[in-house]
């Protein structure tokens, strides 16, 4: 093949998910012939792969059969399972709540307590909708059959008209109520109305799974094995004699020392379109601070770049914050390690930033700023057509605002707040001078943090 033919087919390539866009003449929809459930003639679904923004990717399935007309939709989330799972408890209080979207998966339970309802996991296919929505479906579910249930099970309908009168109470907003969505695959999303401010009415709360949650999903480890219970006595001996044989190996060949001077290879999917590339990986030490792991990943497909920054330590002992006053140039140069459990708060722009939003990444304080302000003209206006102008014209002022910061127009205080204490932030001043623009604050984490990092479960003493 010459160069001129595989630069043709580099610049042919489209990513695999891409973003819904009416100027897209070529949408990439998939057509197969599968069975109608209806009458059990052949019918059509259609597939398309697409990205929510601030969500994952998703497969967006159609289904119409020409014989009796029946039609149906469904959406299956096409990324990776999460490392943790999600439980999101909305609270419900007025027509803008009702509105919100939702998005869950196959695997999500939906509850509401005020009215004993609930909807267990895969009990229902994964679905685009809102919270009204529902709420309808669950009405509609119930309303089936009951005129037949009248005639034959009078009281079990006469229970079921008064339960649905509850739920058309919630729809009409006659008293608050309390959604809550628990996902294990970690796949969920409720949209956030007061973007890119943070949620007063969603609390997000992400919880390890436990084994029986992990099989549902079809995870397992080595020790689910049938027999590994029969040869665990047998495994033991060698196991040991393999570690002490493998010991000086493996200091060898994975020493600190060595991997200070060597980039790392490894294939992996880029996180945009799903299409496969190589992530560049380098140890190395920041100093005054601790040893970090840098990736870099370059799509050739779709061209996005994206680096990472692993802390090489454990958990810290206390958390960290930090405020950076960003008034100049010379502040914008600041080192920045942003660690995968920081948040970023603007106070001046009532702006904050999870610690999933951004991930880890070793950058400057400009650096920061210009990837918070990018994800949000990027990715910002939720499901572009269909969000409100109200919405549109909060995130262009944010943007606006951002412009000036990063021209030195309006100064702010960016503050990174970290619970495992991974985070790190350059001081400007000199080794027995205070840094007037930073302040830097060790505090005890609360029971929730710890909750959040996994260390309330972990046992040191005694096991």
């Amino acid at each position: 093949m010459s160069s001129e033919d595989l630069t043709n087919t580099t610049e042919n390539k489209k990513p695999i998910f891409r973003n819904i866009d009416a100027d897209d003449a070529d949408p990439e929809t998939t057509e197969i012939e599968s069975a109608c459930m209806n009458c059990f003639r052949s019918g059509q679904t259609r597939l398309l792969l697409t990205k929510i923004p601030f969500f994952k990717e998703v497969v967006l399935m159609s289904f119409k059969c020409e014989h009796c007309g029946f039609e149906s939709n469904e959406i299956q989330s096409a990324s990776e399972i999460q490392k943790k799972g999600v439980r999101i408890e909305l609270s419900v209080k007025n027509a803008e709540d009702l509105n919100r979207r939702v998005v869950r998966s196959d695997y999500t339970s939906v509850s509401i307590p005020e009215v004993e309802l609930e909807i267990p996991s895969q009990s229902q296919k994964g679905e685009i909708t809102t919270v009204e929505g529902i709420i309808a479906r669950t009405i509609r579910g119930l309303t089936q059959d009951q005129e037949v249930r009248k005639i034959e099970h009078p009281e079990a309908a006469a229970s079921i008209d008064a339960y649905i009168h509850k739920l058309n109470s919630l729809r009409e907003l006659k008293s608050h109520f309390t959604l809550i969505l628990e996902d294990i695959s970690g796949n969920i999303f409720v949209e956030n109305p007061f973007a890119p401010s943070s949620d007063p009415n969603c609390k997000i709360i992400h919880f390890e799974r436990q084994k029986d949650q992990d099989r549902i999903l079809g995870l397992y480890s080595p020790e689910d094995s049938p027999n590994a219970d029969e040869n665990d006595h047998d495994d033991e001996s060698s196991e040991a004699q393999k570690k002490n044989l493998l010991k000086p190996i493996a200091e060898d060949a994975w020493g600190i020392d060595d991997l200070n001077g060597e980039v790392l290879q490894f294939q992996t999917l880029c996180q945009l379109c799903g299409s496969s590339c190589e992530t560049n990986m380098k140890l190395t030490k920041i100093p005054h601070f601790k040893e970090v792991v840098i990736m870099a990943t370059v799509c050739e497909t779709c061209g996005c770049k994206t680096n990472e920054v692993k802390c090489g330590g454990g958990i810290e002992e206390m958390g960290i914050r930090f405020e950076v006053r960003v008034e100049n140039k010379e502040d914008f140069s600041r080192d920045v390690l942003k660690s995968e459990t920081c948040s970023l708060k603007i106070s001046e722009l009532d702006c904050e930033v999870g610690p999933s939003a951004l991930g880890g990444r070793f950058t400057t304080v400009e650096g920061i700023l210009v990837a918070m302000k990018d994800q949000l003209q990027n990715e910002g206006c939720l499901f572009r057509d269909s969000a409100d102008d109200e919405i549109k014209n909060r995130l262009e002022s944010v943007i606006d605002k951002f412009d000036q910061i990063l021209a030195s127009k309006l100064p702010v205080t960016l503050i990174l707040d970290d619970p495992a204490g991974n985070s790190y932030v350059q001081s400007l001043a000199e080794c027995d001078e205070i840094d007037s623009n930073l302040i830097i604050e060790k505090y005890e984490r609360s029971f929730d943090q710890n909750e959040e990092l996994g260390l309330n479960d972990i046992k040191t003493e005694d096991y």
